[in-house]
């Protein structure tokens, strides 16, 4: 080693030994600032201890923070504040194009005109609609096999004469089918199936186009119902098709409109509550006319239940709470095709998820998934989420509600409002406080807090949105349904509640192949017959389960 290289590397050494000093020096002096009780650190004590580590370029500017006196992590008391995140957060589901000034007026109270002169509709404010149209635009992109449909069918005009009211979730999705029903030469008078789902600048601009709209987010029971019967109970309007998603229009024509129910050519119904009231009266003799039964269609189990669950409930969990899901305890009750999607999710983000079922086969599978199977009085104790996905009454109720623990959050995933017993939280010794939109502090007298969402309704549709791609499925099944009873022979359906042909499942399905350029193989002849099937399909019997 020449002398020069060995100076040169002694330099070296003695740097790195000088740079390592005044880090450990940095590193004292950081660490007996923060282990001292009895001293606070301020910022500049915390910025010199930093500007001891030799750095290449000098500090400029530095940042300066206001001093803030309020007590974000105050336990609350028995009388409860008003939380302070109130005035500092906003939900991202709120849409920005909202006119503040009309927040404090209902609707129903308001005069509102469209570009054609009618008045015939009640949204939040018709002024939204240039801006709910470039979010109608944005879903027909992902929505191709939806309007492939409607391209392929537009000119046969296959439900002319038809007379649709409808009772769904009011998004961009929704307004795709609404305008391809249209398209297909239907007349429509729509409204919202869930009081919170409603995207406002969607409904204008449905609105715009003509379509009777009744809805707005944020809706009270009176106006849940009020829209409901203005959609029905129209003037020189006699509707003869429903679309209906929990069977509150369903219901609601049949008690109060029985002679107009009874010249309905067809339902279809796309819930799990929906289909189960329809079972009711059809076990009971008093479906008097044909239903279609879309909830258990395959397209609607394996794609819409399963796959937009699976990505929805972190979406809505995430907006709402911004919880990080590693290591917490969840607990999801159900594992159906929404439960499963749900707790694939979960578990994927580290969540450490347990079960609960009444089915000992969805338990079986809950089990061989990889997921502990528990009665909810066995864990509600010590679980962070508590997630319903029944379509019952009553899974999470008032007893399990007082012993969750202090920050436990608790939502449904399911179509109905009665998972969550949360009428018995409205009383006069708990306290609620929103503090968001649909997220609610609901405080114990001892200042043990649940935090509810969305009042115990349908959680991702309330508060965040849902993958357009695997709605255009399910809206593709329910426009090809309509049209199958509308243009039905007389006879070929008896008052009853039929599942989706299963060919039309597989048309739904293949639709929507190109989006993934998939190309299907074709069976030979001599494949065909020896599997004993048609070379078009239907390729699976009624009765295989996918």
């Amino acid at each position: 080693m020449s002398e020069p290289e060995g100076d040169a590397k002694l330099e070296v050494v003695k740097q790195a030994s000088k740079d390592v000093k005044e880090s450990e020096n940095v590193a004292e002096k950081y660490s007996a600032m923060t282990v001292s009780k009895n001293s606070e650190m301020n910022m500049g004590e915390l910025s010199s201890a930093f500007s001891a580590v030799p750095t290449h370029k000098p500090v400029k500017k530095q940042i300066q923070f206001v001093e803030d006196k309020q007590e974000f992590s105050r336990f609350p008391t028995k009388t409860g504040r008003r939380s302070l995140s109130r005035s500092i957060s906003q939900s991202s589901t709120d849409s920005y194009s909202s006119d503040s000034s009309d927040d404090e007026t209902s609707p129903r109270d308001k005069t509102q005109v469209n570009s054609k002169g009618s008045s015939d509709f009640c949204v939040k404010n018709i002024k939204q609609a240039e801006f709910g149209r470039r979010e109608i635009e944005i879903a027909e992109q992902d929505m191709s096999a939806l309007i492939s449909l409607r391209k392929r069918a537009q000119s046969e005009k296959p439900l002319a004469g038809a007379k649709i009211v409808g009772c769904t979730h009011i998004t961009a999705q929704t307004a795709v089918l609404i305008e391809t029903l249209v398209a297909l030469g239907a007349q429509c008078r729509w409204t919202a199936c869930n009081i919170y789902s409603t995207q406002n600048e969607v409904a204008a601009a449905l609105s715009e186009t003509g379509v009777a709209v009744f809805a707005w987010k944020g809706e009270s029971e009176d106006d849940f119902w009020w829209c409901i019967d203005r959609c029905v109970n129209s003037e020189g309007w006699q509707p003869n098709t429903i679309l209906d998603d929990g069977g509150d229009l369903t219901h609601w024509m049949y008690k109060k409109y029985p002679n107009v129910f009874k010249k309905i050519r067809g339902i279809v119904e796309e819930s799990v509550t929906g289909v189960h009231r329809l079972y009711q009266l059809s076990k009971a003799g008093k479906l008097c006319v044909p239903a279609m039964n879309v909830n258990d269609s395959v397209t609607k189990q394996k794609f819409d239940n399963l796959y937009c669950c699976r990505e929805s409930i972190l979406d809505g969990l995430k907006r709402t709470t911004d919880i990080m899901f590693g290591g917490k305890q969840v607990v999801v009750c159900g594992y159906g095709e929404v439960g499963k999607g749900c707790c694939a999710a979960l578990k994927a983000l580290g969540a450490i998820v347990c079960v609960t079922e009444i089915d000992p086969i969805c338990a079986l599978q809950a089990c061989m998934d990889g997921f502990r199977v528990v009665k909810l009085n066995e864990v509600i104790r010590q679980v962070d989420v508590t997630i319903t996905c029944t379509g019952n009454k009553n899974v999470v109720t008032r007893d399990q509600l007082d012993r969750m623990k202090n920050g436990s959050i608790v939502c449904n995933m399911g179509h109905s409002n009665t998972e969550i017993d949360v009428a018995s939280l409205r009383t006069p010794e708990l306290t609620w406080e929103r503090v968001r939109s649909q997220v609610d502090h609901v405080i114990w007298p001892d200042g043990k807090r649940v935090i509810l969402l969305a009042e115990g309704r349908l959680l991702n549709l309330s508060c965040s949105t849902v993958p357009t791609f695997v709605l255009s499925i399910t809206a593709t099944t329910q426009a090809l349904a309509l049209i199958e009873l509308y243009n039905a022979p007389e006879g070929r359906y008896k008052q009853d509640v039929y599942l989706l042909p299963k060919k039309m499942d597989e048309y739904v399905a293949s639709l929507h192949l190109a989006t993934f350029d998939a190309h299907l193989t074709e069976l030979s002849d001599d494949q065909a017959k020896y599997l004993g099937l048609n070379k078009n399909g239907p390729f699976k019997p009624n009765y295989y389960r996918y």
